[in-house]
């Protein structure tokens, strides 16, 4: 979550974060980091709404621009669980999987359970130089199956 807190040492401010994969310091940029921290796996629309409410008016198209630009500067992470937008999340470079509720569509982080990147692979590869394995489990949330019980 964002906080006003200071950054932690060892981590990056989003202004270094920008500024080191040679994009520029803008408050659209600034904003959908901002809202992706407070609201992960938001898809485009929420990050919209978010970032209009810090900023004020910014379009859609903005919106949409940024979020391409810092995933292509791997600054975000984009995920498409079936059947429901894209999602973004400011979580890279790790080896994280999602869990994602049939029902209501919540997304949530599981941490992979292998020890070495790609935690898995395909056998066989078919030539392929594998690099990454995205996993989604699918189910659902404690909320939903308590939801479920009530109406059996």
């Amino acid at each position: 979550m964002a906080t006003d807190a200071p950054t932690p040492p060892g981590e990056n401010s989003p202004e270094e974060r920008l500024r080191a994969t040679g994009l520029r310091v803008t408050a659209p940029r600034l904003g959908v980091l901002s809202a992706l921290e407070e609201h992960p796996h938001a898809d485009a629309d929420t990050v919209a709404r978010q970032v209009r409410a810090s900023l004020g008016s910014v379009s859609t198209q903005a919106v949409y621009d940024v979020l391409h630009a810092l995933t292509e500067a791997g600054l975000l992470r984009r995920i498409e669980p079936a059947g429901s937008a894209a999602r973004y999340e400011t979580r890279v470079g790790d080896n994280h999987h999602h869990l994602v509720c049939r029902s209501c569509g919540v997304v949530v982080d599981v941490e992979c359970s292998g020890d070495a990147v790609p935690c898995l692979t395909p056998e066989p590869a078919h030539g392929f130089v594998v690099d990454e394995a995205e996993v989604t489990f699918w189910g659902l949330c404690p909320t939903c199956t308590s939801e479920t019980k009530e109406y059996v």
